[in-house]
């Protein structure tokens, strides 16, 4: 049995050696149990991604600790460090960006659709691309806070803080280290997305 498909005249549909394929392009063709596997692969690291991103905004951004000093209380906050808050929200920004990509590619599922659009492609490729890099960008700013938090720059005169809030300093870690898997998993949604493109080229034969 074979179905018609649309776009670049690709279908799903049997192989000569009756093994089911999904056509994309010109010139390329998918197994269908691969299709299958990127399809699932794409959806988990996209709540991934979203779930971890909300989990690092979360703790960060309920992150505080009070201290006495001298009978003045000092209250740290994730405000008080421009990288946290930069990190908070690229976190947000980007669990919602991959809640509503999640929601897509599931919705594509459920219809039993194919993404056949190059021009589709192209926007959704670039703009994982845009939020890999934005949330990595984030994660090395406050990576680079953090450590100085933590050990303080002798040459600079910066002392080190997490000593006087160790709390603080625990629950930051832990959004940061939530923040890196997310970004990862933003990086592997890229690299889906990228075969999810340039696989509708085909093989480029008869192409100059």
């Amino acid at each position: 049995m074979r179905q018609g498909g649309g776009g670049e005249g690709a279908g799903d549909g049997v192989s000569p050696g009756n093994v089911p394929v999904c056509y994309y392009g010109p010139a390329g063709r998918v197994p269908a149990s691969l299709e299958r596997r990127v399809r699932a692969a794409e959806v988990f690291l996209r709540c991934a991604a979203c779930g971890l991103a909300v989990l690092a905004a979360a703790l960060l951004g309920t992150d505080r600790q009070s201290r006495v000093f001298f009978s003045v209380e000092k209250v740290a906050h994730y405000t008080d460090m421009q990288a946290l808050v930069f990190l908070v929200i690229a976190n947000g920004v980007a669990a919602c960006y991959s809640l509503i990509q999640g929601a897509r590619c599931l919705i594509t599922i459920l219809r039993g659709g194919v993404l056949l659009s190059r021009t589709l492609a192209w926007a959704i490729f670039s703009c994982d691309q845009l939020m890999a890099y934005y949330a990595i960008s984030a994660v090395a700013v406050a990576m680079e806070a953090a450590m100085i938090g933590k050990y303080g720059t002798p040459q600079f005169q910066w002392m080190k803080t997490c000593h006087l809030y160790k709390r603080f300093c625990a629950q930051a870690g832990g959004g940061v280290a939530c923040a890196v898997a997310a970004s990862l998993n933003l990086v592997a949604v890229s690299l889906v997305s990228a075969f999810n493109l340039f696989r509708l080229y085909g093989d480029g034969k008869g192409r100059k």
